[in-house]
């Protein structure tokens, strides 16, 4: 056996039963062994990583693929403050429509401007054309008049903006993207991933209405892999809309599943579906998370996806028909709604090791942690919400509640398993720093947010390796530096315990390693040198 040797290096394994290794054997995509365990075996090629620090390839447990991909596409008018700006930006996507397009911007959020924008402001320069403006968090748009009026109307919305189910509604007056399309998106957002030390993620909720998905998209994803455009490991959670009555036998208890009785499972080590994705509320950049008690100064206390019954019974079918669930839950009324329906789901079919997730956890009360660790539900959280967008949050939970936002201590002492995600592209999707900000609980502004809620540089490492590996199910193959596992691994510049808590942020990631090939270097080979023939 010839393997490719990985030399000169810290590997922070993150396995407790060899921490720490200086030398690491790959073979056919897989580790082989560690130090003297390979030090010795036939080397088809030996290559000096010349002191960097190497760990398992970080796993996004919660990303958009495709929505960050056609983002990095579209007309932005992200940063701009004053609305005579952004309507020079959608002057300008319009004057380069056909007439009768749709014309798409990205970047809306009405908290930069003061106010939302209205049909009104964007009929000003639309020349005819239909207008969609997709707000930042995926929870609403705001569009013109010339799309009002093909919708319901007693459709809600205000004054142009739409929120939640009424967003949907307009997506679905357009053409589905074609699968084309979708696969240069999901690759151009892959490339990112990658150059953030990201080697595999959880896609969070392929063929649902919100962001125009294709009712074919798991079709783009296996063309993108077919085509060379998915270097790295994904996992697809399946929109809950895909659910439909089964007739199947009464023995099987499946009342709602995917044709064929597909689930969560079914695929390989590249490309797999995971859970099922079910929305019960929106989210806190729109003001649509649905809390228990108003948002400060507003005097509402957002909303829920449904009818709570059929929130509820959407989990319990899900639940039934054998899925891994994936709830999105990120206000604390709507955690309320998960808890309850999985806990209604476990008394009606017992699965232990069903390995439910909540999606975002993005607040929780105090009461609502010991039920969580009773049901055995991992909370899947993106601290880089509360880096760029903490000191609005803090401001609209008010002194009592801001502690609670996106928990990280908290869920650590009741024995929740503590997930890393980015939810990208509706933030920064860079692991490292979602670590700072799990260590440090300071918002880029230098505001601390529930300081008492801060974890330690390991635990912040083992949110994005480890645990994530096993909310993906994919721990018997992911997330340690262990023999036999699959030889994905982030090679850092730099050790994150062995610099300010402040710089683990700006760790350059030098390579990305997807089965033991570099599908990712920076710098041309700059810090791995030239690979030796032994």
């Amino acid at each position: 056996m010839l393997c490719t040797r990985l030399t000169n290096a810290r590997f922070l394994t993150m396995d407790p039963d060899h921490p720490v290794a200086h030398d690491l054997g790959i073979w056919r995509g897989r580790i082989v062994g560690l130090d003297e365990a390979v030090t010795s075996l036939p080397s088809a090629e030996v290559v000096d990583l010349q002191g960097a620090t190497v760990l398992p390839g970080f796993i996004d447990a919660h990303v958009h693929l495709a929505w960050t991909g056609f983002k990095q596409r579209t007309p932005s008018i992200a940063g701009r403050t004053r609305i005579d700006d952004v309507l020079a930006v959608v002057a300008e996507a319009v004057a380069e429509s056909p007439p009768g397009a749709w014309v798409n911007v990205a970047g809306y959020d009405q908290r930069a401007l003061g106010r939302h924008l209205t049909a009104a402001d964007l009929d000003r320069v639309s020349r005819g054309r239909k207008v969609y403006l997709l707000h930042d968090s995926g929870h609403g748009c705001v569009v013109n008049s010339a799309v009002l009026a093909q919708l319901p109307g007693d459709l809600p919305h205000e004054n142009g903006f739409l929120a939640e189910g009424a967003m949907g509604a307009a997506r679905a007056l357009r053409l589905p993207y074609s699968q084309r399309e979708l696969a240069d998106a999901i690759g151009r957002a892959a490339r990112t991933c990658l150059a953030e030390g990201i080697t595999a993620c959880a896609e969070a909720g392929i063929g649902g209405i919100l962001f125009g998905h294709s009712p074919v998209e798991l079709g783009a994803y296996q063309l993108a892999r077919e085509e060379g455009l998915l270097p790295l490991r994904v996992q697809l959670m399946v929109s809950a809309d895909r659910l439909r009555p089964v007739a199947a036998h009464r023995a099987d208890g499946i009342p709602r599943a995917l044709d064929l009785g597909l689930r969560t499972g079914f695929g390989d080590d590249r490309l797999s579906v995971g859970a099922l994705k079910i929305y019960t509320d929106g989210g806190m950049m729109a003001r649509t998370a649905a809390l228990s008690s108003p948002y400060e100064g507003l005097g509402h206390a957002g909303q829920l996806q449904d009818d709570p019954q059929v929130l509820a019974d959407t989990i319990v079918a899900g639940h039934l028909a054998g899925w891994q669930l994936a709830v999105h839950a990120i206000g604390d009324r709507a955690a309320d709604l998960a808890l309850d329906a999985l806990e209604e789901a476990q008394r009606r079919h017992p699965r232990p090791d069903a390995r439910h997730r909540i999606e975002h956890a993005g607040l929780i009360r105090p009461d609502q942690l010991p039920r969580m660790a009773r049901l055995g539900v991992a909370a899947v959280v993106q601290p880089n919400f509360l880096r760029n967008f903490g000191d609005d949050y803090a401001t609209i939970m008010g002194e009592e509640r801001a502690p609670w936002l996106y928990r990280g201590r908290a869920f650590l002492d009741h024995g929740i398993p503590l997930v890393g995600s980015s939810d990208r592209p509706v933030t920064d999707g860079s692991p490292l720093r979602a670590v700072q900000f799990m260590v440090e609980r300071a918002a880029a502004s230098g505001r601390p947010i529930g300081p008492d809620e801060g974890i330690t540089v390991d635990e912040a490492l083992h949110a994005y390796t480890v645990a994530a590996a096993r909310a993906c199910h994919w721990e018997d193959t992911l997330g340690t530096l262990t023999p036999g596992k699959l030889a994905d691994l982030t090679v850092l510049a730099d050790d994150p315990h062995h610099v300010d808590v402040a710089r683990i942020g700006d760790i350059e990631v030098v390579a990305t390693y997807v089965g033991g090939h570099a599908v990712f270097l920076q710098g041309d080979q700059r810090l791995l040198g030239r690979p030796r023939e032994t």
